[in-house]
């Protein structure tokens, strides 16, 4: 329920808001400058779309900042099944584009329930390990529930086919498991496991997956076809130098040698006009927002508040940790956004709410009773 508690506006968390908010206007405009290369005239600009996505956003963090998070952790095996059944749906009748059938098609705009499916997972997971406290480190035995409740989101992402956000939801299961604490040698038959199981994996990604991985190893083997991405990106970088060329005047960018400029690569047009000192100081920034997070966790006054906000913290770093690699060349490329800085409505709408969430932790320690 919604209760307007005086305490949640005189505590209220100013830091990760301000901080979400500078990273988000920097977000816009970024997308104001990648899509002015790509702008059509017939078509809304996409970083007023961006507005709109940002507002929406908004709206949802507002809600998760005043019902209490226990009331979304009461729900959360039903906002897991309402994510489990939009992905159904987007395998059966999803809007399909450049061979990935991602979307639902609502009126005129697009929904992506892997987005949510993220935040339903910490939701989830949270709520099992929250009421199945054991009060020592966990046996594998003992994981299969929060391993099914990965495991089947994953499979239906894969089928889109979407790798990039079914790896993050398994670097989200371990990095959960590992806060909740794993028995060291649940950890080492596991590690065995996953070295047994790699060439089974390798079979089933797709030819272009396979490729992008080799393509990581070597983008120079195909540099106008799979190798042309990390190439442009990483000339992007580089020739940002260490002050940038300025807003809008980055040569890669403008003259559209950069591909998904506004999603996947924001990064690159980012380094490019504003160079390694102003890449430095969004990173410096990314790590702020961590930070904070990480403290939420710590400070929170019940277990399900930390495990919420250490989940939520972790899908903001991996998120920012993969596509920042992946630009620079130092992974492989996998179709993860960069939080709050690329195009997207589904992405945008989720992180908000999941700040929101946080917020919510964050104030309500002052409110909770020890």
């Amino acid at each position: 329920m919604i209760k307007l508690d005086r305490r949640l506006i005189i505590n209220f968390d100013w830091t990760l808001l301000v901080l979400v908010l500078i990273i988000s206007g920097i977000g816009l405009l970024n997308i104001y400058s990648a899509g002015f290369s790509l702008s059509d005239l017939r078509q809304t600009p996409l970083f007023l779309k961006q507005v709109q996505w940002i507002a929406i956003g908004i709206a949802g963090m507002a809600i998760a900042f005043f019902v209490d998070y226990r009331t979304f952790s009461r729900h959360a095996y039903l906002i897991y099944g309402i994510s489990i059944a939009l992905l159904v749906i987007v395998l059966a009748a999803g809007y399909s584009t450049r061979g990935s059938q991602r979307w639902i098609a609502l009126g005129g705009f697009t929904f992506q329930p892997s987005e949510l499916i993220k935040l339903a997972i910490i939701l989830a997971l949270a709520k099992y390990f929250d009421r199945h406290q054991i009060g020592r480190n966990y046996r594998l035995r003992e994981l299969f529930i929060p391993a099914l409740i990965v495991l089947i989101p994953f499979l239906l992402i894969l089928k889109q086919p979407d790798l990039g956000t079914g790896l993050i939801l398994i670097i989200l299961f371990f990095s959960i498991v590992f806060f909740v604490g794993l028995e060291w040698r649940s950890f080492l038959l596991a590690a065995a496991g996953g070295l047994i199981l790699t060439p089974l994996g390798w079979h089933l990604l797709k030819d272009y997956q396979k490729e992008r991985i080799m393509t990581f190893f070597s983008p120079e083997r195909d540099p106008l076809g799979s190798g042309y991405h990390i190439i442009q990106s990483m000339i992007a970088v580089g020739s940002g130098g260490f002050f940038g060329k300025g807003f809008m005047k980055g040569s890669q960018t403008q003259l559209k040698f950069l591909p998904e400029q506004q999603t996947d690569f924001v990064f690159s047009v980012f380094a490019e006009e504003w160079g390694f000192l102003g890449g430095v100081i969004l990173m410096v920034m990314f790590l702020l927002l961590i930070v904070w997070g990480l403290k939420i966790v710590f400070h929170s006054k019940d277990y399900l508040g930390a495990l919420i906000a250490f989940g939520i913290t972790m899908l903001i770093f991996w998120e920012v940790f993969i596509n920042i690699g992946m630009v620079l060349g130092i992974l492989p490329v996998v179709g993860i956004p960069l939080p709050f800085l690329s195009y997207g409505g589904s992405s945008m709408v989720v992180l908000m709410t999941s700040i929101g969430l946080l917020m919510n932790i964050s104030v309500r320690r002052f409110i909770l009773q020890s």
